[in-house]
């Protein structure tokens, strides 16, 4: 008799470790299927979806997307391989008659935006919040997050204290530690404006905080290069667009998703 309840004992245990080996098989495929999600650019996993955030490129089109003070997506702007993608013109500043910035189509007050940006050889661009369409470039009423290759631009040399090199707050705030990857390597950054405060993450890291409308502020603004350009660049508004720049280097920009706060 012992003997039958040792045996009935194991083969109990056996089929309880077969239930129990079930689940995990299936918890790894569903991992393996959650890890796929999050891997796939130019989508949202299904909790981002839950949290609130939203796409503003599909990786297929430009819809939602024209040009600065224009009715249309400009041609020196292409989506290409799941990216928004700047030809560039070589130029500079200059750029060319067929590009320009550019700017989601909608106005965001408190907000976290997330994209990557990927940079060509001695290549500058810059993404752009609050911005208005009042003047004739974006840069004169919006803060500017950097897009830059830091060991071969110029612009990473000056400015002030490094004001001008990647994920910094464009002539007027350092991004401290300096993380960005180099030329060809995707760069993820995340711009949060919420009632005034502003953050800047780069690859995982805060890298900038300031706070709009404060004395501080403005004494940050009347140091820097902007109101030789704008007078009253320095009441940045409470709402406006997302821009990103046409410098006249090649550029890409994926994973563009945003949530409202």
């Amino acid at each position: 008799m012992a003997m039958v309840v040792v045996a009935t004992s194991l083969m109990s245990s056996c089929k309880n470790a077969e239930k129990k080996e079930v689940p995990a098989a299936e918890a790894e495929k569903v991992e393996a299927v959650e890890a796929a999600e999050e891997a796939a650019p130019n989508t949202l996993t299904a909790a981002e979806k839950a949290d609130g955030w939203v796409l503003l490129f599909d990786g297929k089109t430009s819809e939602g997307w024209r040009g600065y003070k224009k009715d249309h997506f400009p041609s020196a702007w292409q989506v290409v391989d799941g990216t928004i993608y700047m030809i560039g013109s070589g130029r500079g500043e200059a750029g060319d008659k067929e590009g320009g910035d550019i700017i989601y189509d909608k106005e965001f007050q408190n907000f976290t935006l997330s994209l990557e940006w990927k940079i060509s050889e001695g290549g500058n661009s810059g993404i752009f919040y609050l911005g208005q369409e009042e003047l004739d470039f974006i840069w004169k009423t919006a803060p500017e997050m950097q897009v830059l290759d830091n060991d071969k631009h110029p612009d990473a040399k000056l400015g002030k204290d490094g004001n001008r090199q990647a994920g910094s707050l464009y002539d007027l705030v350092p991004a401290k530690p300096q993380n960005a990857k180099p030329v060809g390597e995707w760069n993820q950054v995340e711009i949060t404006v919420y009632k005034g405060t502003v953050v800047h993450k780069q690859n995982g890291v805060n890298v900038v905080e300031y706070h709009l409308w404060t004395p501080e502020w403005n004494e940050l603004v009347a140091g820097s290069k902007f109101p030789g350009l704008n007078e009253n660049w320095a009441d940045v508004a409470s709402k406006g667009y997302i821009g990103l720049q046409d410098h006249g280097d090649d550029v890409w920009f994926r994973n563009i998703k945003i949530k409202e706060l």
